[in-house]
């Protein structure tokens, strides 16, 4: 039975959002922010929990018109994915009544793109925006919502609603130092969707399923490099900057064996063969980093 729910979930694909939240921990300590942990574990447990959902709801829709099975009965599939949104959706909840707006408006976008990832009369899915979404939501909202809960109320913006009017006060630099972290997550969670859709671009156009790779042909390639690199860029830029520690320039080691699987992946485009490689730079990537940030919270 656990093992049927978790094939169904795929839960072995869930490194992009476990990943994502590590490395804001790990940050969170090392700027020895205090830690609600209660906040964080209901944000974990939503998070995961929609995470399961998303792609639970991507295997139902996917195996409804074709020869694939599902671990389970359609019946019984679609009560699992009830479950676990009604738990994620109640959890997200209480952490936007104990934290306010924000928290509800960008849980609710989640929620609401979760489902129509793969659901709808236009999914997601079949859009030019699966690599900007799946790099938002991991990579920016992940980070963002983990220091929104965790840092004094004010850090990143103040705002005040009335019958008359709405005002929303930015923090400039706070704000920047998130963007300028998530570009790690979003690059190497947006590569994943963009190896995926270039793998498939040929099977995709048959079913009339219009991806990013469909609109930019071989420049999906160079796309694919670019955002890796860009990886390294921020990891520079933020130890100079001092958001991350000097000791995180250790990670620009992997540029190695990432630029090995990137000239492997341009030399050949196959699902069974070389998509693995993106699954493999993000977790050479991005566990580098977050192991180094755990190892600077012990430093002096």
């Amino acid at each position: 039975m656990i093992k049927r729910f978790l094939d169904y979930v795929e839960i072995r694909t869930k490194i992009t959002s476990l990943f994502a939240f590590l490395m804001s921990l790990g940050l969170l300590l090392y700027k020895e922010q205090e830690i609600s942990i209660i906040n964080t574990l209901v944000f974990f447990c939503s998070m995961f929990l929609l995470d399961l959902a998303t792609t639970a709801i991507n295997n139902y829709i996917d195996t409804k018109a074709g020869d694939q099975k599902l671990p389970f009965n359609r019946k019984t599939a679609l009560h699992i994915i009830y479950i676990l949104l009604f738990i994620g959706a109640l959890l997200g909840l209480y952490l936007a009544w104990k934290n306010g707006l924000v928290v509800l408006a960008i849980g609710a976008v989640c929620f609401l793109c979760g489902i129509f990832y793969t659901y709808g009369p236009v999914p997601i899915s079949r859009q030019p925006l699966g690599e900007l979404l799946s790099g938002i939501f991991y990579g920016l909202f992940i980070p963002f919502l983990m220091f929104y809960i965790n840092t004094p109320e004010g850090t990143f913006l103040t705002y005040s609603i009335s019958l008359k009017e709405i005002n929303l006060s930015v923090k400039i630099m706070p704000i920047l130092a998130v963007l300028l972290f998530s570009v790690i997550p979003f690059c190497c969670t947006a590569n994943i969707m963009l190896a995926n859709n270039i793998c498939d671009v040929e099977k995709d156009i048959r079913v009339k399923r219009h991806t990013l790779p469909y609109y930019i042909g071989r420049r999906s390639l160079d796309l694919f490099g670019f955002l890796y690199y860009a990886c390294y860029l921020s990891v520079i830029v933020m130890s100079i900057v001092k958001i991350l520690s000097p000791l995180c320039l250790i990670s620009l080691l992997t540029i190695y064996p990432v630029g090995k699987n990137i000239k492997a992946f341009k030399d050949k485009q196959s699902k069974s063969e070389t998509f693995i490689l993106s699954i493999k730079n993000y977790i050479i990537i991005m566990g580098s980093l977050t192991i180094l940030i755990f190892i600077s919270t012990l430093l002096p």
